[in-house]
């Protein structure tokens, strides 16, 4: 399973002109562009952090995947996907995602499109419980990468998703870097001077704890953190 998931991080592709060019010869529009401004972006999987946990952990953060439109879709709550209103602010990292990877949309006798797979999503996660432990916006997301058959399979899941932002995702600007370490660096420094070894012991096995979480409840118990 690990070895699969490390496959993924490295087919994980960002878009190219050659892409563009396979979704305008078979019959797709081209995206729209992506305006940061007007919070568009086209095909993108998007990522803000999160308050409080992010400062202690700034690889964990709010997730959404957007629409043909740009419009982003996140799962923020019980039965609740947002549509346009991205939970907890403004975008800060993004990946947009190559179409022509996505194996579902290019089914020769297929009438599917990336927002009709979208839209299917949505209405299965209208109807679910949210839990940050076991069903959360990443698990939104990567059930729609599965949907769309991404990269050539359907093994997405919460902690690949994670490490492929983290590792891939592209910032909207130098104040989203600021956004999301700034107030990690600050917690860091302000434990570190008034807790010291502790401080800084009890962070690492904070982080550890949560990491764990899901690895164990992805890869080791089945179903625990779903999709």
């Amino acid at each position: 399973m690990l070895v699969h998931f490390f496959l993924m991080l490295t087919h994980f592709s960002f878009p190219t002109a050659c892409a563009y060019s396979v979704l305008m010869e078979t019959g797709r529009s081209q995206p729209a562009p992506i305006d940061p401004r007007i919070a568009r972006f086209p095909c993108c999987i998007v990522w803000t952090p999160l308050p409080l946990i992010s400062w202690l952990i700034p690889f964990i953060g709010h997730i959404g995947i957007c629409r043909e439109d740009g419009v982003i879709l996140d799962f923020a709550g019980p039965n609740f996907v947002s549509v346009d209103n991205f939970a907890f602010g403004a975008v800060a990292r993004y990946i947009q995602v190559n179409s022509d990877e996505c194996y579902k949309l290019l089914e020769p006798e297929g009438a599917s499109t990336w927002d009709d797979a979208l839209r299917k999503g949505v209405q299965e996660f209208q109807h679910r419980s949210y839990s940050l432990f076991t069903c959360n916006c990443h698990s939104f997301v990567a059930n729609n990468l599965n949907r769309l058959f991404y990269s050539g399979h359907d093994k997405w899941n919460v902690v690949s998703l994670a490490a492929v932002m983290f590792l891939r995702g592209r910032w909207v600007s130098t104040a989203s870097v600021v956004k999301t370490f700034l107030p990690f660096a600050l917690v860091l420094t302000i434990g570190t001077l008034l807790g010291g070894v502790t401080f800084l012991i009890g962070l690492l096995a904070f982080a550890a704890v949560m990491t764990g979480w899901f690895l164990v409840g992805t890869y080791c118990i089945k179903n625990l953190v779903e999709l």
